[in-house]
């Protein structure tokens, strides 16, 4: 089996979506394999050597934000987000639709402008010459990763999510 007949398996996105969800749930399991075995080893040092891994809280750190904010335009996209739906069996489909609509508006709007006051602060950490504590490592570049994933978050809510409030329904 092909590379491409496995993808198109697996993914029900059409087209550049499906690449991006793709590398996307990549760089999080690749981060979250590393963040695996950097506890593994900093245990084990720690634990057996008495010598744990130099930094490794401040390697933590930055791999969670990695893998957290590339995961999260993909959950966005695919409407994976927990959903309390008590109401939804007493109330009319075309309100819960506009429902569906608001909140999808709202939160789009919500990560365009919580991404744009995040680069804000990476430029400013930038700027600065901010590094971590221990390793020294620039934590700006970390903080635009965070907000560009905002912006790919409100876009993929923004298109694939109002897409999903009108099509849903009928595609199934």
């Amino acid at each position: 089996m092909s590379f491409v007949t496995w993808l198109k398996g697996h993914y029900d996105e059409k087209g550049p979506a499906r690449w991006l969800a793709f590398l996307l749930e990549l760089l999080a399991v690749v981060m979250l394999m590393a963040l695996m075995l950097l506890t593994c080893v900093d245990v084990t040092g720690r634990y057996l050597f008495n010598n744990p891994v130099p930094g490794a809280i401040e390697l933590t750190r930055q791999g969670l934000a990695i893998m957290v904010f590339a995961a999260m335009p993909v959950v966005t996209w695919r409407g994976g987000h927990v959903v309390v739906d008590l109401l939804d069996r007493f109330l009319p489909s075309g309100l819960l639709k506009g429902l569906s609509l608001l909140a999808a508006l709202v939160i789009s709007v919500a990560f365009y402008f919580l991404g744009s006051r995040i680069y804000e602060l990476g430029e400013r950490s930038i700027m600065r010459g901010e590094v971590t504590e221990f390793l020294g490592i620039p934590s700006g570049y970390i903080v635009l990763y965070i907000a560009v994933m905002s912006w790919i978050t409100a876009l993929g809510m923004l298109t694939y999510g109002i897409y999903r409030i009108f099509f849903q329904d009928q595609a199934k």
